[in-house]
Order: structure tokens, then sequence, then C-alpha cells
């Protein structure tokens, strides 16, 4: 499938102290751009989060956020943290014993510490896991999003595509009879020119300025390149830049297109050709 680079997830897991809430949103980049937000106790997890989304996104800015939010009433009393508290009271000790002039932790410091009273307690081993599962589930719903968002982009660049196949056709079919009528005129404006002129020279001259103005390569190549993005579509996977790529091709043709046509047709039909090549190339800006 074709997918967006655009989507945004968010999944909560109800902890004993409260919620661990996982935020991604991802916007296109040329590149997978990965930044991650987590609390400073979880600060160890962000190597395990980085590669999970790499191995799960290939292009885009992706942001992660992982939070927690404590819950208001503790069902129980809060309880002073033990082991907090014993190893506080020893680096209170050195600190005193290297600086003597410092100032000790005051109660009112101790009971405010993070994790103190049992609360907002957030230990990086044991919610690895969690977070790791909350990550994928994310994932899994912000890929369904940027897959939904991708075949909406898919199905418009098909109508574009289709729009522009009906062009070059008409154009190709109008060919034979402008080459047709701008031979007559301009042997009529060689003869008026030069009286005496054969018509051997008048034919050598239309074929030397035919293969000048002549847009048969042009509107084959144009064709070919349609071509091409179809089935890069249909073959779906991470396709934003060969898109891209495509579009330069097919504007490029498109100016030779408009600059080598003396039918007012093939010139407007070049300038709706650029138009809908310029309305693909905003939307592929946001193809993976």
């Amino acid at each position: 499938m074709v997918h967006s680079m655009t989507g945004f997830a968010v999944t909560t897991k109800e902890l004993e102290h409260g919620a661990l809430n996982l935020e991604l949103r991802s916007v296109n980049h040329r590149y997978l751009d990965i930044q991650i937000r987590l609390p400073e106790e979880l600060r160890l997890l962000e190597p395990a989060l980085r590669e999970v989304i790499v191995n799960s996104v290939e292009r885009g800015k992706v942001e992660c956020r992982v939070g927690f939010e404590p819950l208001s009433a503790a069902p129980h009393p809060p309880r002073l943290n033990a082991n907090l508290l014993a190893q506080l009271a020893e680096l209170n000790l050195e600190v005193k014993a290297a600086l003597p002039d410092a100032r000790s932790l005051s109660a009112a410091d101790i009971l405010l510490w993070p994790g103190m009273l049992g609360r907002d307690v957030l230990s990086a081993e044991s919610l690895r896991d969690i977070c790791i599962t909350l990550l994928k589930n994310a994932l899994a719903e912000l890929n369904s999003t940027r897959s939904r968002e991708g075949e909406k982009l898919k199905s418009m660049l098909l109508e574009r595509i289709e729009k522009m196949e009906q062009l070059i056709l008409a154009a190709n079919q109008r060919l034979p009879e402008i080459m047709a009528a701008y031979r007559e005129k301009l042997g009529g404006r060689l003869r008026e020119a030069l009286i005496n002129l054969e018509e051997e020279r008048i034919r050598q001259e239309f074929a030397l300025f035919a293969a000048k103005i002549d847009v048969d390569e042009e509107l084959s190549r144009l064709s070919s390149h349609l071509t091409e993005t179809k089935m890069t579509l249909s073959r779906g996977g991470a396709v934003g830049k060969r898109l891209d790529f495509l579009m330069q091709e097919l504007n490029r043709e498109a100016n030779t297109l408009g600059s080598k046509s003396v039918d007012t047709g093939v010139s407007r039909a070049a300038m709706e050709l650029k138009v809908l090549i310029e309305q693909m190339r905003e939307q592929i800006q946001n193809i993976e």
C-alpha cells in the first residue's frame, strides 16, 4: 500500500499510581527523523523505543511523547519510600563531608522528592515492556491512519494521470494534421519569398524544420513516465522519492512540449499537463 507521512495516534495504560500515555505524530520529511520526548526517569528507554520506530516507519518526521499522569487521590495513605530515603541520607552525608557549609536536606525537601511518597514512581526497567507495547500499538494505529490517507492520495494521483493520458492521446491524434497544415503553410511562405525555389528544396527545408518542431518523442516519453508512475503506485511501499523523481521528468517533458509546439491546442495541452503535474507533486510530498 501507499502510505502518507501524516498521522497521529495515542495510547494509554492505567498503572497502580497513575496512567502512562504515549503519543505519536508524524509529518512529511525527506528522510526518517525521529524525536523522542521522555520523562527523565525513562530516558534509558530511548534507544529501545527508537529501534521499534525505525522497524515500522521508513520516512517522515516522527515525534514520540511519553508522559505519566499520577492519580489525583491515592487509594491508600502515602508511605515513605524507605530505599529512596536511605539513599538520600547517604548522599546528604557525602555532600556535607565534601562541603561542610552546604545546607542539609529539609523534611520538606525530602517529602517533595519525586517518588518519596510512593507516587510518580517510574522505573525504566519495570516499565520497559509496557512502553514498548504501547509504542507498538500506537504505531499500528499510526500506520493504519497513514495507509488510509495514502490510498486517498493514490486515488487522487491516478485521477490526474488519467487526465494527462487523455491530453497526450488528443495531442497525438492531432500531430498528423498539425504537421500537414504547417508544411502547407511553410511551403506557401517559401514560395512567396523565393519564386524559383525548387519543390525538392522546399521538402528539405521542411524536413529540417519539422525535426525541430516534432513533439512525438516528448509525447511518447510523457506516456512512458505516466506508465511508470502507475506501476510505482501499484507496487506501493516507500515510493515517495521515486514518484518525486518521476514528477521532475514529467515536468521536463511538458516544458519541452510547450516550447516546441507550433499548435495552440498542443500548447494548451502542455500548460494543462504542467498544472496537473504540479498538483501531483504537491500531493506526493506527503507520500512516504
